[in-house]
């Protein structure tokens, strides 16, 4: 029994010491993960994804994964080229598409992108009047995008899309652009209005020119117009009286008064 101990001691820490290093040797990479690979302190590359077989001590993976990560821009303060002071905040959307450049070129590419984001936020935002900022949003996203996007490249990282999610004006400025939407607002209103007299009167000049051309046209429209008040169920009653009627006794009168003087 004595021997078989003896024997069965080795054997058993011959496994573990097997168990440990197969351990240390295997690893599996889902389909969105690659292995950056080194060897001595050397780069071997970019393996996966699927079973990875290491040399135990002499090898060292970094998991890197491939997915596009949305990072939450936080809210900067920023001061427009019109002086004016704002809080911005933005999301980041972007990518590894070389994990060795990912883990070589730079020692966080996360926090490098993110700092690179905020700082590229406020400069751009500082070379903007606060017209732009509101209205060509998508014009200041582009300009972002491009802008970290050759940044990052170097680092093997793609920035596929940047986008402003929201402004925060003060409080004296909401209140200026409220009273400058309403100027604005009040200034349509009046050039419509404007606008309606100026087709109505053409309008009217119009129908004069043909009353004129037909004056029996007039007699018809004082018919019409007494048969609209008379449907109102009014007790008044209306009978239009053409003027030509009036102006002999018109010129008459001026006759007399000529002659008077």
């Amino acid at each position: 029994m004595d021997a078989i101990g003896c024997i069965g001691t080795p054997v058993i820490i011959a496994a573990i010491v097997i168990i440990f290093i197969l351990a240390s040797a295997i690893r599996i990479l889902r389909e969105y993960e690659r292995g950056v690979v080194f060897r001595l302190g050397r780069l071997i590359g970019a393996k996966g994804p699927g079973l990875i077989i290491l040399i135990p001590i002499v090898d060292r993976m970094v998991r890197v994964d491939l997915r596009t990560i949305a990072h939450d821009v936080p809210p900067q303060d920023v001061i427009t080229k019109d002086n004016v002071s704002l809080k911005v905040n933005a999301v980041v959307y972007f990518r590894v598409m070389d994990p060795n450049k990912a883990v070589v070129e730079v020692a966080d590419f996360y926090f490098a992108t993110s700092q690179l984001a905020q700082t590229t936020l406020r400069s751009i935002l500082g070379q903007s009047d606060l017209d732009d900022v509101l209205v060509h949003r998508e014009k200041i996203n582009q300009s972002l995008q491009h802008i970290l996007d050759q940044a990052t490249d170097p680092w093997g990282i793609k920035v596929s899309m940047v986008e402003v999610k929201h402004v925060d004006l003060p409080a004296e400025m909401t209140r200026a652009m409220a009273r400058q939407a309403e100027a604005e607002r009040e200034r349509r209103a009046k050039v419509i209005n404007a606008e309606g007299e100026y087709q109505a009167a053409e309008r009217l000049t119009e129908a004069a020119t043909i009353i004129q051309a037909a004056p029996a046209a007039l007699q018809l429209r004082y018919l019409q117009t007494l048969r609209e008040v008379a449907a109102e169920n009014n007790s008044t009653t209306l009978f239009p009286v053409p003027i030509d009627l009036f102006e002999p006794f018109i010129e008459a009168y001026a006759k007399i008064r000529s002659s008077r003087k």
